[in-house]
């Protein structure tokens, strides 16, 4: 730990939060230098939806690498990267009936984000992009643009342009529909909205504080991209892979957006990989013309594919996520209900839920509560004052309980004085 506080730069973050030196991992819990184990309810920001070093995604990442298998490739083909587009298209694409050509940008969400943002504008040859109030998107300079937090917009230490924000579902007080207002937005000639090339949503709003957006909207939102000649994009970094219960976030709304960004779970082990989906006839790209020396990593194409086959071929994930999310609610609620002088919303689909604190020093204070009680959960959104409840999706209903108890006994000790 002294080596890291003393040459690590001071950007790091979440060791701040988790003072210990964590040494290993299983399923969903982890273990310091010391022996002591830490529930998970915080999944690698939802990187880890099928927890840690899984057995079945580990023996085959072995089994890759004592057979001498390829590590890098550039973008070149390898027997991984066929495997896993075999494997997506026969488990993912063709159950859902969907039609996308998949892109391999940088191994990171926001490389994501940034090749869906310039397809966009290539195809369209117009440069301007919506997004919506509280959206967070990555932070290279392109991600930055389209999201909703003054501070990481500020971050950026450049003009941001060609953007324009967007209310999200349920962000009026007044109950206005965010899709009328902006329908009359960009039908008013003295809006001063040129005709955006595209929209960019998350379907839950995970660092802007766990907000769902309703089927109904996003039916909306779809429907006014369409008849605008704007294509949609969803950002499904955190909220895909089975998150929200099916592989899709989106899936529920039935809407088919034209650009899916895809990073975090899809790997399955939480090695870096990054997926773009794109509507075959948008895929426009010059050989090329968007590259990077960290499009194939051959390792995260063995274990998504190991991930695919042990969870996709069949539903079973999306009914335990839709159970255990409703599990999770209703113990959530509860604990709002009994604890003494606390109050606070708690908002979620499938097991990405947040308890949105009216107090925002109380965010921060029962997340310290939980991590002294061997549980890992982080805060986001406005001043931090939502703990966001971000469990692996294969955490048994004994372990959840027992972290939702650790959360209860928690808010009763830091909301106390």
């Amino acid at each position: 730990m002294e080596a890291i506080q003393r040459l690590e730069s001071s950007v790091r973050g979440y060791v701040r939060s988790f003072p210990t030196t964590f040494a290993t991992a299983e399923a969903n819990w982890m273990s310091d230098v010391s022996g002591r184990r830490y529930l998970d309810f915080l999944s690698g920001a939802g990187a880890l939806n099928y927890g840690h070093n899984h057995p079945v995604m580990r023996e085959a990442l072995q089994e890759y690498l004592l057979g001498g298998g390829i590590a890098h490739g550039l973008d070149m083909a390898t027997v991984a990267k066929r495997e896993f587009l075999e494997t997506f298209e026969a488990l993912v694409l063709q159950p859902r009936h969907l039609e996308y050509r998949v892109q391999f940008p940088g191994p990171t969400g926001t490389n994501a984000v940034e090749a869906a943002l310039k397809l966009a504008r290539k195809v369209k040859q117009r440069s301007g992009i919506l997004h919506f109030t509280r959206g967070f998107h990555g932070m290279t300079l392109g991600a930055i643009a389209v999201t909703g937090n003054g501070e990481v917009r500020q971050s950026a230490g450049v003009e941001l342009s060609a953007t324009d924000a967007m209310p999200f579902d349920g962000y009026f007080a007044d109950g206005q529909r965010p899709e009328e207002h902006l329908e009359h937005l960009l039908d008013d000639p003295f809006s001063g909205i040129d005709q955006p090339a595209a929209a960019i949503v998350e379907t839950v709003q995970g660092e802007g504080g766990v907000h769902v957006a309703s089927d109904r909207w996003l039916q909306a939102l779809e429907r006014v991209c369409r008849e605008r000649d704007i294509l949609l994009i969803v950002d499904d970094i955190q909220a895909g892979v089975g998150r929200t219960g099916p592989f899709f976030s989106f899936e529920s709304a039935g809407i088919k957006p034209d650009i899916v960004t895809l990073a975090k779970s899809i790997s399955g082990m939480g090695l870096p990989m990054a997926l773009v989906l794109i509507r075959p006839d948008l895929d426009i790209w010059a050989a090329g013309e968007h590259t990077g020396t960290f499009r194939g990593n051959n390792h995260a194409f063995v274990t998504a594919r190991a991930a695919l086959e042990t969870f996709w071929s069949s539903d079973e994930l999306s009914r335990r996520v839709d159970l255990h999310g409703q599990h999770i609610r209703q113990r959530l609620e509860q604990i709002v209900d009994d604890a003494d002088g606390f109050e606070a919303q708690v908002r979620g689909r499938g097991m990405f839920n947040g308890l949105d604190c009216r107090i925002p020093d109380h965010g921060s204070a029962i997340a310290g509560a939980c991590f002294d009680r061997g549980m890992i959960i982080e805060t986001t959104g406005e001043k931090d004052k939502v703990l966001k409840v971000l469990p692996p999706l294969i955490s048994p209903l004994e372990d959840l309980n027992y972290g939702l108890d650790i959360l209860a006994e928690a808010i009763q000790s830091a909301t106390a004085c």
